[in-house]
Protein backbone atom coordinates (compact mmCIF):
# COMPACT_ATOMS: atom_id res chain seq x y z
CA UNK A 1 0.00 0.00 0.00
CA UNK A 2 2.74 2.39 0.76
CA UNK A 3 4.31 1.71 -2.83
CA UNK A 4 1.19 2.67 -4.46
CA UNK A 5 0.57 5.84 -2.68
CA UNK A 6 4.37 6.05 -3.52
CA UNK A 7 3.55 5.72 -6.74
CA UNK A 8 0.29 7.72 -7.17
CA UNK A 9 2.83 10.77 -5.88
CA UNK A 10 4.62 10.51 -8.75
CA UNK A 11 2.11 10.27 -11.07
CA UNK A 12 0.91 13.60 -9.21
CA UNK A 13 3.66 15.41 -9.53
CA UNK A 14 4.69 14.09 -13.03
CA UNK A 15 1.15 15.44 -14.28
CA UNK A 16 2.28 19.22 -12.46
CA UNK A 17 5.36 19.14 -14.20
CA UNK A 18 3.85 18.80 -17.58
CA UNK A 19 1.37 21.66 -16.91
CA UNK A 20 3.53 23.45 -15.47
CA UNK A 21 5.66 23.20 -18.97
CA UNK A 22 2.91 23.55 -21.03
CA UNK A 23 1.74 26.43 -19.28
CA UNK A 24 4.90 28.14 -19.85
CA UNK A 25 4.47 27.22 -23.78
CA UNK A 26 1.24 28.81 -23.32
CA UNK A 27 2.55 32.14 -22.33
CA UNK A 28 5.29 31.97 -24.84
CA UNK A 29 3.07 31.36 -27.50
CA UNK A 30 0.92 34.23 -26.67
CA UNK A 31 4.15 36.56 -26.48
CA UNK A 32 4.48 35.60 -30.40
CA UNK A 33 1.05 36.65 -31.05
CA UNK A 34 1.41 39.74 -29.71
CA UNK A 35 4.43 40.07 -31.12
CA UNK A 36 2.83 39.33 -34.75
CA UNK A 37 0.11 41.86 -34.24
CA UNK A 38 2.00 44.56 -32.95
CA UNK A 39 4.81 43.86 -36.71
CA UNK A 40 1.33 43.04 -38.84
CA UNK A 41 0.01 46.70 -37.43
CA UNK A 42 3.12 48.75 -37.86
CA UNK A 43 3.89 47.38 -41.82
CA UNK A 44 3.27 49.95 -44.68
CA UNK A 45 -0.04 48.94 -46.33
CA UNK A 46 1.58 49.51 -49.84
CA UNK A 47 3.62 46.55 -48.81
CA UNK A 48 0.77 43.82 -49.56
CA UNK A 49 3.88 41.11 -50.14
CA UNK A 50 5.15 41.57 -46.88
CA UNK A 51 1.38 42.42 -45.02
CA UNK A 52 0.54 39.16 -46.02
CA UNK A 53 3.37 37.03 -44.94
CA UNK A 54 3.02 39.28 -41.78
CA UNK A 55 -0.90 37.97 -41.31
CA UNK A 56 -0.21 34.57 -41.86
CA UNK A 57 2.40 34.36 -39.41
CA UNK A 58 0.12 36.07 -37.11
CA UNK A 59 -2.92 33.71 -37.61
CA UNK A 60 -0.42 30.60 -37.05
CA UNK A 61 0.74 32.15 -33.74
CA UNK A 62 -2.97 32.71 -32.91
CA UNK A 63 -4.12 28.66 -34.29
CA UNK A 64 -0.85 27.66 -32.07
CA UNK A 65 -1.87 30.02 -28.92
CA UNK A 66 -5.45 28.56 -28.52
CA UNK A 67 -4.43 24.81 -29.10
CA UNK A 68 -2.00 25.44 -26.04
CA UNK A 69 -4.81 26.70 -23.94
CA UNK A 70 -7.49 23.93 -25.28
CA UNK A 71 -4.71 21.63 -23.81
CA UNK A 72 -4.16 23.79 -20.81
CA UNK A 73 -7.72 23.67 -19.89
CA UNK A 74 -7.71 19.82 -20.46
CA UNK A 75 -5.43 18.70 -18.15
CA UNK A 76 -6.50 21.24 -15.18
CA UNK A 77 -10.23 19.10 -15.50
CA UNK A 78 -7.83 16.06 -15.91
CA UNK A 79 -6.55 16.83 -12.29
CA UNK A 80 -9.41 18.64 -10.93
CA UNK A 81 -11.74 15.05 -11.33
CA UNK A 82 -9.01 13.03 -10.05
CA UNK A 83 -10.20 11.86 -6.54
CA UNK A 84 -8.85 12.85 -3.47
CA UNK A 85 -7.52 9.64 -1.26
CA UNK A 86 -7.74 9.75 2.36
CA UNK A 87 -3.77 8.34 3.30
CA UNK A 88 -4.59 8.06 7.17
CA UNK A 89 -7.78 5.50 6.63
CA UNK A 90 -6.39 3.78 3.90
CA UNK A 91 -3.31 2.67 5.51
CA UNK A 92 -5.55 2.38 8.67
CA UNK A 93 -7.72 -0.02 6.40
CA UNK A 94 -4.20 -1.62 4.74
CA UNK A 95 -3.61 -2.97 8.41
CA UNK A 96 -7.02 -4.23 9.13
CA UNK A 97 -7.27 -7.05 6.87
CA UNK A 98 -10.46 -9.00 8.50
CA UNK A 99 -12.35 -5.87 7.93
CA UNK A 100 -11.84 -6.06 4.73
CA UNK A 101 -12.39 -9.55 3.95
CA UNK A 102 -15.72 -9.43 5.60
CA UNK A 103 -16.87 -5.99 4.63
CA UNK A 104 -20.50 -6.89 2.32
CA UNK A 105 -19.15 -5.40 -0.68
CA UNK A 106 -16.41 -7.83 -0.89
CA UNK A 107 -17.23 -10.47 -3.59
CA UNK A 108 -14.87 -13.20 -4.45
CA UNK A 109 -12.98 -11.75 -6.73
CA UNK A 110 -11.52 -8.65 -4.78
CA UNK A 111 -10.97 -11.63 -2.17
CA UNK A 112 -9.12 -13.51 -5.08
CA UNK A 113 -6.87 -10.91 -5.93
CA UNK A 114 -6.17 -10.23 -1.95
CA UNK A 115 -5.27 -13.86 -1.71
CA UNK A 116 -3.08 -13.10 -4.33
CA UNK A 117 -1.47 -10.09 -2.96
CA UNK A 118 -0.36 -11.57 0.63
CA UNK A 119 0.39 -15.16 0.00
CA UNK A 120 3.41 -16.85 -1.99
CA UNK A 121 2.58 -20.04 -2.27
CA UNK A 122 0.80 -22.92 -0.26
CA UNK A 123 2.35 -26.53 -0.27
CA UNK A 124 0.07 -29.09 0.41
CA UNK A 125 0.71 -32.78 2.06
CA UNK A 126 -1.67 -35.38 2.85
CA UNK A 127 -2.63 -36.64 6.69
CA UNK A 128 -3.87 -40.15 5.64
CA UNK A 129 -4.70 -41.56 9.33
CA UNK A 130 -6.68 -37.94 9.92
CA UNK A 131 -8.03 -38.15 6.54
CA UNK A 132 -7.21 -34.36 6.37
CA UNK A 133 -4.69 -32.10 4.02
CA UNK A 134 -1.97 -30.16 6.01
CA UNK A 135 -1.64 -26.51 3.93
CA UNK A 136 1.47 -24.63 4.68
CA UNK A 137 1.36 -21.34 3.88
CA UNK A 138 4.01 -19.13 2.61
CA UNK A 139 2.97 -15.84 3.34
CA UNK A 140 4.71 -12.66 1.06
CA UNK A 141 6.40 -11.21 3.99
CA UNK A 142 8.12 -14.06 5.10
CA UNK A 143 6.59 -16.21 7.29
CA UNK A 144 4.59 -19.67 7.70
CA UNK A 145 1.07 -20.73 8.74
CA UNK A 146 -0.13 -24.40 9.26
CA UNK A 147 -4.25 -24.87 8.86
CA UNK A 148 -5.84 -28.41 8.47
CA UNK A 149 -8.55 -29.09 5.66
CA UNK A 150 -10.98 -32.45 6.50
CA UNK A 151 -10.27 -33.90 2.69
CA UNK A 152 -14.10 -34.36 1.08
CA UNK A 153 -14.74 -38.14 1.11
CA UNK A 154 -15.39 -39.16 -2.69
CA UNK A 155 -16.21 -42.31 -4.12
CA UNK A 156 -19.65 -44.11 -5.42
CA UNK A 157 -22.49 -45.08 -2.97
CA UNK A 158 -23.06 -45.16 0.43
CA UNK A 159 -21.85 -48.76 2.00
CA UNK A 160 -24.88 -49.61 2.52
CA UNK A 161 -26.61 -49.70 -0.37
CA UNK A 162 -22.90 -50.61 -3.05
CA UNK A 163 -24.40 -52.64 -5.77
CA UNK A 164 -22.57 -55.96 -7.07
CA UNK A 165 -20.85 -56.46 -10.02
CA UNK A 166 -23.73 -59.45 -10.61
CA UNK A 167 -26.31 -56.51 -10.46
CA UNK A 168 -24.70 -53.92 -12.31
CA UNK A 169 -24.11 -56.48 -15.46
CA UNK A 170 -27.55 -57.84 -15.26
CA UNK A 171 -28.96 -53.91 -15.30
CA UNK A 172 -26.41 -52.80 -17.68
CA UNK A 173 -25.27 -55.95 -19.97
CA UNK A 174 -26.21 -55.49 -23.19
CA UNK A 175 -27.25 -52.08 -23.06
CA UNK A 176 -23.65 -50.66 -23.28
CA UNK A 177 -20.35 -52.13 -24.94
CA UNK A 178 -18.31 -54.11 -22.25
CA UNK A 179 -15.91 -50.56 -22.21
CA UNK A 180 -17.92 -48.24 -21.27
CA UNK A 181 -19.64 -51.18 -18.84
CA UNK A 182 -16.12 -51.32 -17.30
CA UNK A 183 -15.65 -47.80 -16.80
CA UNK A 184 -19.24 -47.12 -14.85
CA UNK A 185 -18.16 -50.05 -12.70
CA UNK A 186 -14.98 -48.77 -11.62
CA UNK A 187 -16.89 -45.09 -11.16
CA UNK A 188 -19.00 -47.17 -8.83
CA UNK A 189 -16.01 -48.28 -6.75
CA UNK A 190 -17.11 -51.89 -8.08
CA UNK A 191 -13.98 -54.72 -7.72
CA UNK A 192 -13.53 -58.03 -9.07
CA UNK A 193 -13.76 -60.80 -6.49
CA UNK A 194 -10.21 -60.95 -6.14
CA UNK A 195 -10.10 -56.86 -5.60
CA UNK A 196 -9.01 -55.92 -9.07
CA UNK A 197 -10.55 -53.25 -11.38
CA UNK A 198 -12.79 -54.05 -14.29
CA UNK A 199 -11.32 -54.27 -18.09
CA UNK A 200 -13.70 -54.94 -20.89
CA UNK A 201 -12.34 -58.46 -21.25
CA UNK A 202 -13.34 -59.21 -17.40
CA UNK A 203 -16.77 -57.60 -18.20
CA UNK A 204 -17.07 -59.71 -21.23
CA UNK A 205 -16.43 -62.79 -19.16
CA UNK A 206 -19.11 -62.24 -16.16
CA UNK A 207 -21.34 -61.48 -18.95
CA UNK A 208 -20.56 -64.38 -20.57
CA UNK A 209 -21.47 -66.46 -17.64
CA UNK A 210 -24.35 -64.88 -16.65
CA UNK A 211 -25.66 -65.65 -20.27
CA UNK A 212 -26.10 -61.66 -21.09
CA UNK A 213 -25.81 -61.02 -24.74
CA UNK A 214 -23.40 -58.60 -26.07
CA UNK A 215 -23.86 -54.89 -26.64
CA UNK A 216 -25.75 -54.97 -30.81
CA UNK A 217 -24.90 -51.81 -32.16
CA UNK A 218 -26.98 -51.97 -35.24
CA UNK A 219 -30.34 -53.07 -32.86
CA UNK A 220 -32.88 -50.15 -33.43
CA UNK A 221 -32.98 -48.39 -30.32
CA UNK A 222 -34.23 -45.09 -29.47
CA UNK A 223 -30.96 -42.12 -30.65
CA UNK A 224 -29.16 -41.56 -27.38
CA UNK A 225 -26.31 -40.07 -26.91
CA UNK A 226 -24.28 -39.24 -24.00
CA UNK A 227 -23.06 -36.32 -21.78
CA UNK A 228 -19.69 -36.11 -23.15
CA UNK A 229 -20.84 -36.33 -26.55
CA UNK A 230 -23.82 -33.76 -25.86
CA UNK A 231 -21.06 -31.85 -24.14
CA UNK A 232 -19.14 -31.83 -27.56
CA UNK A 233 -22.15 -31.00 -29.39
CA UNK A 234 -23.52 -28.08 -28.05
CA UNK A 235 -19.94 -26.31 -27.33
CA UNK A 236 -19.77 -26.76 -23.65
CA UNK A 237 -18.48 -28.41 -20.79
CA UNK A 238 -19.58 -31.54 -19.62
CA UNK A 239 -20.36 -30.03 -15.55
CA UNK A 240 -22.61 -27.96 -18.15
CA UNK A 241 -24.39 -30.60 -19.19
CA UNK A 242 -25.03 -31.97 -15.87
CA UNK A 243 -25.95 -28.57 -14.16
CA UNK A 244 -28.75 -28.56 -17.68
CA UNK A 245 -30.08 -31.79 -16.52
CA UNK A 246 -30.02 -31.46 -13.15
CA UNK A 247 -32.31 -28.17 -13.42
CA UNK A 248 -34.86 -30.18 -15.44
CA UNK A 249 -33.57 -28.11 -19.28
CA UNK A 250 -31.97 -31.38 -21.06
CA UNK A 251 -33.86 -34.57 -20.55
CA UNK A 252 -31.75 -37.42 -19.53
CA UNK A 253 -32.01 -41.20 -18.10
CA UNK A 254 -29.51 -43.74 -16.17
CA UNK A 255 -30.35 -46.89 -15.82
CA UNK A 256 -29.12 -47.05 -12.66
CA UNK A 257 -26.89 -44.16 -10.65
CA UNK A 258 -23.40 -43.49 -12.13
CA UNK A 259 -24.66 -45.09 -15.11
CA UNK A 260 -23.74 -43.15 -18.61
CA UNK A 261 -26.64 -40.78 -19.38
CA UNK A 262 -28.75 -41.67 -21.65
CA UNK A 263 -30.01 -37.97 -23.88
CA UNK A 264 -32.44 -37.83 -26.72
CA UNK A 265 -30.82 -36.63 -29.89
CA UNK A 266 -33.59 -34.37 -30.59
CA UNK A 267 -33.79 -32.51 -26.89
CA UNK A 268 -30.49 -31.04 -27.99
CA UNK A 269 -32.46 -28.61 -30.45
CA UNK A 270 -35.34 -27.29 -28.15
CA UNK A 271 -35.78 -24.19 -27.04
CA UNK A 272 -35.27 -24.91 -23.10
CA UNK A 273 -31.83 -25.80 -24.50
CA UNK A 274 -30.52 -22.80 -26.48
CA UNK A 275 -32.14 -20.40 -23.26
CA UNK A 276 -29.97 -22.84 -20.74
CA UNK A 277 -26.84 -22.66 -23.46
CA UNK A 278 -27.16 -18.30 -23.23
CA UNK A 279 -27.40 -18.31 -19.51
CA UNK A 280 -23.84 -20.44 -19.34
CA UNK A 281 -22.87 -18.11 -21.86
CA UNK A 282 -23.31 -14.99 -19.78
CA UNK A 283 -21.89 -17.24 -17.10
CA UNK A 284 -18.68 -17.53 -18.76
CA UNK A 285 -15.20 -15.43 -17.91
CA UNK A 286 -14.31 -11.78 -19.24
CA UNK A 287 -11.65 -12.14 -22.39
CA UNK A 288 -8.31 -12.41 -21.38
CA UNK A 289 -7.50 -8.48 -20.96
CA UNK A 290 -10.33 -8.12 -18.61
CA UNK A 291 -9.27 -11.21 -16.71
CA UNK A 292 -5.57 -9.93 -16.76
CA UNK A 293 -7.13 -6.36 -15.08
CA UNK A 294 -9.14 -8.78 -12.74
CA UNK A 295 -6.49 -10.08 -11.25
CA UNK A 296 -5.00 -6.40 -10.14
CA UNK A 297 -6.05 -4.82 -6.87
CA UNK A 298 -6.53 -1.43 -8.43
CA UNK A 299 -7.49 1.45 -5.29
CA UNK A 300 -9.57 4.37 -6.12
CA UNK A 301 -8.21 7.45 -6.85
CA UNK A 302 -5.05 5.52 -7.78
Amino acid sequence: MDAALLAADQVVRAADDVRRAVGRELEEARYEAALAERRYEHVDPAKRHVARELEARWNAALERAAALEARVARLDAELGARPRVDREALLRLARDLPRVWNAAGTDARAKQRIVRLLIEEIVVDLDDEAHEAVLLIHWVGGRHTEARVARRRAGGYPGDRSPGAVEVVRGLGGRWPDRELAVTMNRMRCKTPDGLTWTTVRVAELRDRLGIAAFDAAAERPRTISADAAAHRLGICVGSVHRLIREGVLPAAQLMPSAPWQIPVEALDTEPVRIGLRRIAERRPAKALAALDERLLRLPGL
